[in-house]
């Protein structure tokens, strides 16, 4: 289990007592979760702890109400944020209307403070502390300031923008082609305790994103669930080309403490245990499925569980369709048309459905499977390796990625 910090930062207590919209703006306007700043703007008119850890749930830019759990359960949700905040490097925290805090939320947040060592500033629109704030704080230590000393732009009256970023694939499928691989039926290996090669010396390289699709996917996973176990695995199978049997073998221990790199094994079935390169853009989601279990627990569990026992969330190929991911499809038939006197009235367009194939050319022996591939029409996946790729370059279509028998270039 994570020990708590025996010494986070000292409390700040920021007065304004005339509740100035410009210091409400400027408060808002630091917001900056990429740079270790959040602002949390509590929601008005309920006192509940577990309304107040999905406030700051929303703020980090995660989905509420968080499912899987009870209903009134609040050590679920508080351990996930503390989660969160740790593995993304939150740093600050700003709460407006702290003087409506009651004891229960200041201590749900004194603890996420020491969970954490977040530098924790309490906004108070009033000219003096609230008597119960000052009692609790007192045991803690805290410091006053004035809103006009702390937040020097609340003299002036325009007040910073933020535009969002453009993503020119919002709201679009993404075809992964590491996802073709990600079904599979057979049963997972044993734990292993070896010190396996990288994926480089074993000759494995997984498919390669452009810079465009890897924001538009590490935003999607990070908005899409609250679930680091979830987020992590995914993103793992993304760039990874890994299926669900060998993402089953991950344990705490096999993640970086940095979140660099991550093992997955598997005894020859398919390409041997070795050790993967994580990117910067699924460090975050890794790291917050293990420092989850690091805080709930001391044992090595499985890297993408929950320690928390959560219930009756999706599986891995059904949480990839909410987040529009998915691998290569079949090309769709080509529309016949029809000739008419009478313009024809459009009809509904039913719903899309993902065909997840079961791929073996993830196997060493793929020869050897009673059915070796079941594509449904879907693209083969690319190749792995420094030979197959040369091969395709040559105009060779390599025989163990398919049916298809290779042609030669001349």
């Amino acid at each position: 289990m994570m020990l708590p910090c025996t010494d986070p930062p000292p409390v700040t207590v920021v007065l304004d007592p005339g509740d100035d919209l410009v210091h409400t703006r400027v408060a808002l306007a630091a917001h900056a979760p990429a740079a270790g700043r959040i602002t949390v703007h509590p929601t008005p008119g309920t006192d509940s702890t577990l309304t107040l850890a999905y406030d700051i749930l929303a703020a980090l830019g995660k989905p509420v109400p968080l499912t899987g759990y009870r209903q009134l359960d609040i050590r679920p949700v508080w351990t996930i944020t503390a989660a969160w905040i740790l593995a993304t490097h939150i740093t600050h925290l700003m709460l407006l209307r702290a003087h409506f805090l009651t004891p229960y939320r200041l201590r749900a947040l004194l603890e996420l403070r020491q969970r954490t060592s977040l530098r924790l500033t309490l906004v108070c629109h009033q000219a003096h502390l609230p008597a119960p704030l000052e009692r609790a704080l007192a045991t803690v230590g805290y410091h006053l300031a004035e809103a006009t000393v702390l937040l020097p732009a609340a003299d002036q009256s325009p007040t910073p923008q933020l535009t969002a970023s453009y993503r020119p694939l919002a709201n679009r499928w993404i075809s992964l082609p590491a996802l073709t691989t990600l079904v599979a039926h057979d049963i997972a290996t044993p734990p292993c305790h070896c010190t396996p090669p990288t994926a480089a010396d074993q000759d494995f390289f997984p498919p390669v994103m452009r810079p465009v699709t890897q924001a538009e996917v590490a935003f999607r996973l990070h908005r899409a669930t609250a679930h680091p176990y979830l987020a992590a695995q995914l993103a793992t199978a993304a760039f990874t080309a890994a299926s669900t049997t060998q993402l089953a073998t991950a344990h705490v221990r096999d993640l970086a403490l940095d979140g660099s790199t991550l093992t997955l094994h598997d005894h020859g079935l398919r390409q041997g245990c070795m050790t993967h390169h994580v990117p910067a853009w699924a460090r975050p989601l890794l790291l917050a499925a293990a420092v989850l279990w690091r805080l709930e627990t001391s044992t090595d569990g499985l890297l993408f569980s929950d320690p928390l026992g959560s219930r009756g969330l999706p599986y891995l190929t059904a949480f990839a369709e909410n987040c529009k991911l998915r691998p290569p499809q079949p090309p769709r038939p080509k529309r016949r048309r029809r000739r008419s006197r009478r313009p024809a009235s459009p009809r509904p367009k039913p719903p899309e459905r993902t065909v997840w194939p079961l791929c073996t050319a993830h196997y060493a022996h793929p020869g050897s499977m009673t059915d070796r591939e079941r594509m449904n029409g879907c693209p083969l996946p690319p190749p792995h390796t420094r030979r197959t790729i040369a091969a395709r370059k040559k105009g060779w279509l390599p025989p163990d990625y398919g049916p298809r028998s290779p042609r030669h270039p001349y």
